[in-house]
């Protein structure tokens, strides 16, 4: 993906950017990036380099862990860690020490892909995918730029805050289902039902198209194949990588929300999700809903999800960089974690989200006051962090919405409540919502930005080098459809955009 990130977009050239990043390390920690304005201040990521997949978020003891994809050496991909932070509420993070790195010699000496963490007869227990170099007739992900063998792993931790974990020296799953012309085998996760435990793994059928692996076991180390747990369709187009074709599913999660269950899953540069009924005796899913999980610009991917203490499900996504590899890695970072979303279902089944309510605490005192005109309200976005809701109505005509600055917007949007469409830089969102009363709320942070409407639609995406003291949030409203706005800025969550 020339110009954008991907999970393996590792160019052969990048050994050279990777020693430059490595030697320039503590100064561009300690200067560059505490002061770079695109790095976000109420968003988790790590203190430097590169980050994607959230990987087994769990809630233990009492606190909220995190783990992700993470390079310690550059800010591009490659040469995945588990990285781990801590929080009591999942808004403050703390930074603790690699959860999981690669074992030379060992099923993962190539990298610590994606996985989940339960527990285990009282025992916190990761399922991740360990990749190595092998040959192409070996190879389980040949993406044009590798051929890796993709085996699941597994390894448990013993102490209060996770911090160290062990290895089984040998995968727990070897090898995919014999006979199968899979395109990928990787990214597990986990459930329980009364019987066992049930894994899911992502993958796919060469010139068919991306599947969920569905397996069995009573203890996470001796696994049973039994089917797919759903199928979806290739579509029909060459591709060096079988994700952008559809013939290979990433990251899936499976989980019972409601009276329904969920799948999610990511291919072909977006996230998808099922709901629908599964059925527990002969353990098969059919889709009864399904759409977008966000309509941003390539800007929202691999989504994990958690019960937290409240037995609420919470969405985390990883949100790339959509400008130039160049251009990140000479920034010294890469990616950061979505805002926690709250998962229902309404009663006809379609899937919903709010950021979690939490951040609202981050509200820096009483509403922005406004400046306003006989069809234009203003706010000043200072420093790039900020909150805001507003409430329009239908029959009034469209409402337009900028972030920028007058002479330069980076981004437009246009509110449609009569028709309910929303349109992105002229560009109409793929999804109609019923006609009514929109409510939005946006989340500007830096270089990115997280829009809802009506809790259904989502849309991420990047807004780069926005100018900190003059960028603005300007609502055109000639019908007066706003009936009610408010904006909040809100604090950061670190002194110094290096630790949150």
């Amino acid at each position: 993906m020339t110009g954008e990130i991907s999970r393996r977009g590792f160019v052969q050239g990048c050994a050279g950017v990777a020693v430059a990043s490595l030697l320039r390390g503590n100064a561009l920690a300690a200067v560059d990036l505490a002061h770079d304005s695109n790095r976000p201040q109420f968003h988790l990521l790590p203190a430097a380099n590169w980050m994607n997949d959230p990987n087994g978020p769990i809630f233990w003891k009492g606190k909220y862990h995190m783990f992700f994809q993470y390079n310690p050496h550059a800010a591009m991909w490659g040469d995945m860690h588990w990285a781990h932070s801590m929080s009591p509420d999942m808004v403050h993070w703390q930074h603790l020490p690699m959860a999981l790195a690669p074992t030379k010699g060992g099923p993962d000496e190539e990298g610590c892909f994606s996985g989940s963490a339960v527990v285990l007869n009282g025992v916190p227990t990761f399922l991740y995918t360990g990749v190595k170099s092998v040959s192409a007739n070996e190879a389980t992900l040949s993406d044009g730029h590798h051929n890796f063998r993709e085996t699941q792993c597994l390894a448990t931790s013993s102490d209060a805050d996770l911090r160290t974990w062990q290895k089984l020296p040998q995968p727990v799953l070897p090898s995919p289902p014999a006979g199968m012309k899979i395109t990928g085998f990787r990214d597990p996760c986990l459930w329980q039902e009364d019987d066992a435990w049930y894994m899911g793994i992502g993958s796919g059928i060469r010139n068919q198209g991306g599947c969920v692996l569905l397996y069995r076991s009573a203890d996470l180390r001796r696994w049973e194949y039994l089917h797919p747990l759903v199928s979806g369709e290739w579509n029909g187009k060459a591709a060096g990588d079988p994700v952008d074709s559809g013939e290979m599913w990433e990251c899936p999660d499976f989980f019972r929300l409601g009276q329904k269950h969920v799948l999610l899953y990511s291919t072909e540069r977006k996230v998808f999700w099922m709901a629908g009924e599964y059925d527990a005796m002969e353990h098969r899913f059919t889709s009864q809903q399904k759409g977008v999980l966000d309509y941003g610009p390539r800007a929202y991917y691999a989504p994990k999800t958690m019960l937290d203490k409240n037995g609420n499900r919470i969405l985390w996504g990883w949100i790339p960089e959509t400008r130039p590899e160049a251009e990140y890695s000479r920034a010294g970072w890469a990616g950061m974690m979505s805002l926690p979303r709250v998962l229902t279902l309404d009663a006809n089944g379609q899937l919903e989200m709010k950021v979690l309510p939490r951040v609202q605490d981050l509200r820096s005192g009483d509403p922005v006051q406004p400046q306003s005109g006989e069809d234009r309200t203003v706010w000043p976005l200072l420093d790039l962090s900020a909150e805001a809701e507003l409430w329009v109505q239908p029959l009034r005509g469209p409402v337009h919405l900028t972030i920028g600055t007058e002479a330069t917007p980076a981004v437009h949007f246009h509110l449609d409540a009569t028709h309910g469409t929303l349109t992105y830089n002229a560009q109409t969102v793929g999804t109609v919502l019923p006609q009514g009363q929109m409510r939005v709320s946006l989340y500007l942070d830096g270089s990115v930005l997280e829009l809802f409407v009506n809790d259904k639609l989502a849309h991420t995406s990047r807004l780069y080098d926005l100018d900190r003291e003059h960028t603005m949030l300007t609502i055109t409203d000639p019908g007066s459809a706003v009936s009610d706005a408010f904006l909040w800025r809100i604090q950061p969550i670190s002194s110094n955009r290096l630790t949150t």
